[in-house]
């Protein structure tokens, strides 16, 4: 059985390329879209043979995942040239008492140390002050989405 085949909990996209191929979009929003609807998600990785998860600001740009995250923990270097997930979700909206419709949304693809231009570092917003007690330094990712995975909890 290939990955293709496997089934899920949620729908499992593949995308032929560096692009997520068109199918039915969750209440008419492709996957890659929810995302521009909250700033911060979840990488996830290995580091020394280790998994690990690190927040990150995202924005989405040319239908690749940009990240901003510290550079003080080495992360974005163990990722660089390896295959990460990275997802992010509204479940925040349901301790607001929104009452609309949940969603979480993961990506799966290589990821690339990268330098933003000056209108990309200006999407992505105010950066933190500090992490952890050390002044932030920024690092930024490339994620190429190739597999895509989406649930939504609908009220």
């Amino acid at each position: 059985m290939s990955f293709d085949e496997l089934p899920a909990a949620g729908t499992i996209r593949r995308a032929p390329t560096s692009t997520i191929e068109r199918t039915e979009p969750i209440r008419g929003v492709e996957p890659i879209e929810l995302l521009r609807r909250v700033p911060y998600g979840r990488l996830a990785t290995s580091m020394r043979a280790l998994p690990f998860l690190t927040v990150a600001r995202h924005i989405v740009c040319d239908g690749r995942i940009l990240l901003r995250m510290h550079s003080g923990f080495g992360h974005h270097e163990a990722c660089d040239g390896s295959v990460v997930a990275y997802g992010a979700d509204n479940y925040n909206d349901a301790a607001s008492g929104d009452g609309g419709d949940l969603w979480s949304v993961q990506f799966t693809g290589p990821a690339e140390i990268v330098h933003p231009c000056p209108e990309q570092e200006l999407l992505f917003g105010a950066a933190p002050v500090s992490v952890n007690g050390e002044p932030f330094a920024p690092a930024y990712l490339r994620v190429d989405p190739h597999f895509v995975t989406e649930h939504t909890l609908n009220f």
